[in-house]
């Protein structure tokens, strides 16, 4: 589950919320339940789940740091940007929830509206009823035990056991290697993304060398052609290259060494 439709549905099963897009979390509200889900503990009543002020973003942001670190979740967070309701961060939040709640969740049955005293969950502007669908849809998540079959995705966070259960010696290994897969993974990610980044700049200053038009013989054209010589370069001919210089050093030193006499009678 990846697509921002998919999260916007499983978020809205699981707490009975209408959000319709993902910037909508940014108010925190949801992101307070989701913990609230794994661990029953949660302020709620400290939530403003009809917050309409950046400043009440950051009340209920609080709210969620604090649990996060009751729980010893090592995610770090960045508040400021969550707040201003951008996509992006916002989406890949959620997608890490999604991983923690896979993991943790406790598979019982969660009352979402009752935990929050039957006040509205979802966005402030949302007049809208649930459809049917994503009545069926909440019911579902509400009673489902959590998925933990190998291969799932999983959090990022450590997480002590959850109070009154029978986590062993076993259960923490499970989780510890849970998190070393998760934070692989993170790193794989982002080597992809910032090689990705590079290639595309480097690209762009391919095609921008090529649509040029330099001056023939001019410096402006030499020194493109030493770029495109750059980019088109192979790892045989940079270690030609090496070679090369190499040698031009050797000769370097070779050469006044060339000019030393030793007297063969001289002996150390």
């Amino acid at each position: 589950m990846g697509s921002r439709q998919e999260l916007i549905g499983w978020v809205n099963g699981l707490l009975q919320t209408n959000y319709s897009k993902v910037e909508q979390l940014g108010t925190g509200a949801a992101y307070c339940q989701i913990i609230d889900s794994v661990y029953g503990d949660v302020r709620l009543e400290r939530v403003k789940f009809n917050a309409n002020q950046e400043y009440e973003y950051v009340e209920n942001f609080k709210i969620l740091q604090n649990a996060m670190t009751k729980h010893k979740m090592d995610k770090p967070i960045d508040p400021p940007r969550l707040v201003k309701c951008r996509f992006q961060d916002n989406f890949e939040f959620l997608q890490w929830m999604k991983r923690f709640w896979d993991a943790y969740a406790p598979g019982t049955d969660y009352d979402a509206v009752g935990r929050r005293n039957g006040k509205p969950g979802g966005p402030v502007d949302s007049t809208r009823p649930m459809s049917s669908a994503s009545s069926s849809s909440a019911g579902a998540y509400r009673t489902r035990p959590a998925p933990r079959v190998a291969g799932r995705p999983v959090g990022v966070a450590r997480v002590a056991p959850r109070p009154g259960s029978q986590a062993g010696a076993n259960t923490q290994q499970i989780q510890e290697l849970n998190r070393q897969i998760a934070d692989a993974r993170v790193m794989v990610e982002t080597a992809e993304k910032e090689r990705d980044f590079y290639f595309n700049k480097l690209r762009e200053i391919e095609v921008f060398i090529q649509q040029a038009e330099f001056e023939q013989g001019s410096e402006l054209e030499t020194l493109a052609k030493h770029v495109q010589n750059i980019l088109y370069s192979t790892d045989e001919a940079v270690d030609e290259l090496e070679a090369t210089q190499g040698e031009a050093e050797y000769d370097q030193v070779a050469g006044p060494m060339d000019k030393l006499h030793v007297d063969e009678e001289e002996t150390f």
